[in-house]
């Protein structure tokens, strides 16, 4: 799923449809709002898909960050003996190598029981502690995870106050939660209280024996980053690839705000959990990141419109807090759709990068459900749903020419035929949650979740 290409929008410059975009060339992010089509059909109802794409520059190699305050929680349960803690204990200490003397860092392990390894401290009087600490880590027990996460938000909450701070947990485990809360609900649960807090939990599960949709379900409503390992080798890359994000944040506490004029009816986010109420959508994000693109797809039903009428679809606003002087940022643009009843003008204006993002988001929700319906014995409605899902995007990616759209129904068709006749085993299944999870989170990722 990560090779799948992006989605659907506007050749809105060569008909007049351009995006108002009110913002400085010195904000850290770029923002704007695009729509599937530019020309819409007209004098009839239809839908479009609304696109609010944030764009955050690399910051110069030598610029400042913010620092960081950071709870390493590892398993240290029986299941983690061999490679699997050696790799993890290499992967932590070349996180603690790489981060400056002003970050804080605290590491806690778990097995049946939590402990705090080292307290949160500056790194620069803890390294040889945090070194120490790491090498010494040895398995044995059960997998009290949700006290391992618990503990990591306690270290991290006697430095919250800190200003410029960027808070994050990572957790690593490779086994089942069998001490203490150990459902998907309970650990999504906490995730959103924790993100509340401006605290996200980034994942990383490990082998095949932990549990994708519990590990899924606590970085997404915390809005960190999901990771599926299957080897441990993969360990150390997946932690540089994440220690890259959290050194590259440039905006926290992200509120998106989308109005919507009097005949354009917001229905529903595609692969983001936003809150619709009436003409006015909400999405939230506890941070961006430098060189990285985040969006959010929203699907409008459009009320008709005549021939050469022109008219708003969608206004939306961002306010966040810049991550490293804490200023706060405002930034608004606006979209403004054509209609037509030349067939040709609608397929010429369509945005063929946000047709491959809304393809690439709808797979993903599919394959979410695929799982479901798997789990629920009913391995032919899941080849259905795949296989359904498939034949509406090839027939997209046909009608507008978009190769992208084109290639993912492709891949995904296949799928369907294998759902159907050997359902899904271990290794496929928490692929798709991984790669659910990447997608709709916009995951930049150098990981490969089903490994070589």
């Amino acid at each position: 799923m990560k090779h799948i290409a992006r989605l659907i929008v506007c050749a809105a410059a060569l008909l007049g449809a351009k995006p108002l975009i009110a913002q400085s060339n010195e904000d850290p992010i770029r923002m704007r709002v695009d729509v599937d089509r530019s020309v819409l059909p007209a004098n009839c109802p239809g839908r479009a898909v609304v696109n609010i794409r944030l764009d955050c520059p690399r910051p110069p190699e030598a610029a400042r960050r913010p620092p960081v305050n950071l709870a390493l929680v590892i398993d240290r349960s029986g299941s983690m003996r061999g490679e699997k803690i050696a790799k993890a204990r290499e992967a932590a200490l070349e996180v603690v190598r790489r981060l400056a003397p002003d970050d804080i860092v605290s590491l806690i392990a778990f097995d049946t029981e939590v402990e705090t390894l080292v307290p949160a401290q500056r790194v620069g009087a803890a390294r040889g502690r945090l070194e120490s600490a790491i090498c010494n880590i040895e398995p044995g027990g059960y997998t009290a995870l949700y006290g391992g996460v618990v503990r990591g938000a306690e270290e991290v909450r006697r430095f919250i106050e800190e200003p410029n701070y960027v808070n994050r947990i990572i957790l690593v485990s490779d086994g089942i939660a069998n001490v203490g809360p150990s459902s998907p609900e309970d650990l999504g649960r906490l995730g959103a209280s924790l993100v509340n807090e401006a605290i996200s939990v980034t994942t990383v599960g490990l082998g095949l024996d932990f549990n994708e949709d519990l590990m899924a379900r606590l970085a997404q409503r915390s809005d960190g980053n999901t990771y599926f390992a299957r080897f441990s080798s993969d360990l150390p890359r997946i932690f540089s690839a994440e220690l890259g994000d959290l050194l590259s944040v440039v905006a926290r506490r992200v509120v998106i705000t989308i109005e919507f004029p009097d005949g354009v009816r917001p229905i529903r986010f595609i692969g983001r959990e936003g809150v619709i109420r009436g003409q006015r959508a909400e999405l939230r994000l506890n941070q961006l990141y430098g060189g990285q693109e985040k969006f959010a797809l929203i699907e409008v039903e459009v009320a008709p419109a005549r021939e050469g009428e022109e008219r708003e679809i969608a206004r939306a606003r961002m306010n966040c807090e810049d991550a490293l002087d804490r200023r706060p940022l405002s930034l608004s643009a606006s979209r403004r759709v054509q209609f037509s009843n030349s067939q040709e003008a609608v397929v010429q204006s369509a945005d063929k990068k946000v047709q491959a993002d809304f393809a690439a988001n709808v797979l993903a929700l599919a394959k979410e459900e695929a799982v479901a319906l798997v789990d629920a014995g009913r391995k032919d409605e899941a080849a259905a749903v795949i296989r359904q899902k498939a034949a509406e995007l090839k027939s997209l990616g046909a009608t507008y020419g978009n190769a992208a759209v084109a290639g993912c129904a492709a891949a995904a068709a296949p799928e369907a035929d294998r759902i159907e006749r050997d359902g899904l085993d271990n290794v496929t299944r928490k692929a798709y949650r991984a790669e659910s999870s990447q997608v709709r989170n916009q995951q930049a990722t150098d990981s490969d979740p089903h490994g070589p």
